[in-house]
């Protein structure tokens, strides 16, 4: 009769529980694991021998079969290791667990007898605790973040023998990295807002591309601080809930990238690929239909610097997951569906130089339109607040009085907001010159919280950017003079149906930032002095 443990396979981001089977056979020594395993799973028969040689163990003198089941689904991955060297000293007699089904190992193997950290603990110690088992055994680098799953024993090992001891019935001590990780920092984000100088307009178009989720586009000439603007985005965004911390946590746990510690990531991702990305880099995929950036920027944000220097077919390939919130990878073996809701902060020049509309700018009206239709309608279609930025003297500059700013100071004295604490804000933010981080996360976070308010009841939509066409027509009630300062712009510019649609969306956000339940002229306004960079 064969002997069984419990391990756990990555399945997108979930875990799927898989059994080890052990047995001995007569025959000539070797050992054949079967289960629809990946190269570093076939490789485990020599490390399995090396390992147990080592620790003072025998390797049986006949033929051995370890079987992963279920053998249709695709296993990959070292953490297999350490069930299948319990399994087989338990098969071969040497070694007499106690209550071995009530364990669950993860855990890689090495040639000198310790066991080595794997990726993807965090989501097989919730799928370990949903099935059932009380303890789960893992390699002691990953303790903390195993830790984090409340409802289950997580016993920290360094070495097979520890592991040995264990199931054999000896109480683990207690949990004791040799080198315990700091504990993830209280949300902060490195950069502040209050660094950008003469840019004004472009950091409140930013601020409202968060309040309300939206994509945002920045266009300029080199050095005119588009990336400065952009990899501050996330110190604005409101700090995550538990649900999105631990979808977070796992992505990156999974993906490796979770630095450890004791508690979720709480601060927001940003994730900034170079622009010569593949597309499976990107969106996901390969031989084992993996997680790309998308997914990795899940709860966070995609910057795309250089946005038409990306290859036209990566880009395009963002279009689905933008509208949906999510990519589905297809191969011939495996279909794994990941999460992507990120918002979208892209980058780029006017024109192959970068000096359109200068003296310095070489390149012909021919050249800067190829440039620009890199960019495909589509995935503009997709981008709501697309700003123009203009180069500035950095030693004389100063507060901008035009634009957006222009608007909001007008506004503030003709509207005002409905609580004192945003009106202070508000006005705070129309006074002074430079912008910090803090007063913006502030507004985005009062905003994000009416958006919270409103869609309570609304599943998978949390912010103004996942409207739909019918709740727009619910939640976005126009004033008198909004609705007739809305027909005249749609005259005059030749507004389509779906742009007056972007343009709603955008005032809902503007509105909810001033804490106004009615949508105005102003907002409006502001809503289409966001897209002055239209291509």
């Amino acid at each position: 009769m064969a002997t069984v443990t419990a391990s756990f396979a990555i399945e997108a981001v979930d875990a799927v529980k898989v059994e080890i089977e052990a047995t001995t056979i007569g025959g000539p020594p070797m050992v054949s694991i079967i289960g629809l395993g990946d190269k570093a799973v076939l490789e485990a028969a020599d490390r399995l021998e090396g390992c147990l040689i080592y620790s003072g163990f025998e390797m049986p003198r006949e033929k051995v079969i370890i079987n992963l089941a279920p053998g249709d689904l695709k296993k990959r991955g070292a953490h297999y290791d350490l069930g299948m060297a319990i399994a087989l000293l338990t098969q071969s007699g040497q070694i007499q667990p106690v209550d071995l089904p009530q364990y669950v190992f993860i855990g890689e193997l090495s040639l000198n007898g310790t066991v080595r950290p794997s990726n993807g603990v965090l989501s097989m110690v919730t799928a370990a605790r949903e099935c059932g088992f009380k303890r789960v055994l893992v390699p002691l680098a990953n303790v903390s973040e195993a830790e984090i799953i409340e409802g289950i024993r997580v016993i920290g090992i360094k070495t097979l023998r520890e592991a040995v001891e264990i199931v054999s019935g000896k109480e683990p001590g207690e949990n004791k990295p040799a080198t315990k990780k700091p504990v993830q920092p209280a949300p902060q984000y490195a950069l502040d807002f209050e660094d950008v100088i003469g840019q004004r307009d472009a950091v409140l178009a930013a601020m409202y591309a968060a309040a309300g989720g939206h994509n945002i586009l920045l266009m300029g000439e080199p050095g005119c601080g588009k990336s400065m603007i952009a990899k501050r985005i996330p110190g604005i965004l409101p700090e995550m809930s538990d649900q999105e911390s631990m979808e977070t946590t796992r992505i990156h746990s999974i993906a490796g990238t979770f630095s450890g510690g004791e508690e979720l990531m709480r601060i927001r991702p940003l994730r900034a690929p170079h622009h010569n990305v593949s597309m499976n880099a990107l969106i996901g995929g390969g031989t084992d239909a993996l997680p790309g950036e998308i997914t990795l920027a899940h709860n966070g944000v995609l910057f795309l610097d250089e946005f038409a220097e990306f290859s036209k077919r990566t880009l395009d390939a963002l279009r689905q997951p933008m509208e949906d919130k999510q990519v589905t990878i297809a191969r011939v073996n495996r279909t794994n569906r990941y999460p992507a809701n990120f918002m979208l902060v892209a980058a780029m020049n006017p024109c192959p130089c970068g000096y359109s509309g200068t003296p310095q700018c070489t390149c012909s009206p021919a050249d800067i339109y190829k440039y620009r239709k890199r960019i495909s309608g589509p995935i503009l279609d997709r981008i709501e607040i697309r700003k123009h930025m203009r180069a500035v003297d950095i030693l004389h500059a100063g507060g901008s009085t035009t634009g957006i700013a222009g608007t909001i100071d007008s506004g503030s004295s003709a509207k005002g907001a409905k609580s004192a604490g945003v009106g202070a804000s508000i006005a705070s933010v129309s006074e002074e010159s430079v912008l910090s981080s803090r007063k913006l996360r502030q507004l985005v976070t009062k905003a994000r919280e009416i958006q919270k308010e409103r869609y309570r009841e609304i599943p998978n939509v949390y912010c103004n950017a996942q409207m739909t066409e019918g709740m727009l027509r619910k939640f976005c009630v126009l004033s008198d003079d909004g609705h007739a300062f809305l027909e005249q712009a749609a005259g005059r510019y030749g507004l389509s149906a779906r742009a007056v649609n972007r343009v709603l969306r955008l005032s809902r956000t503007v509105a909810d930032v001033w804490a106004h339940d009615v949508i105005d002229a102003s907002d409006i306004r502001t809503a289409l002095s966001l897209r002055d960079a239209d291509l």
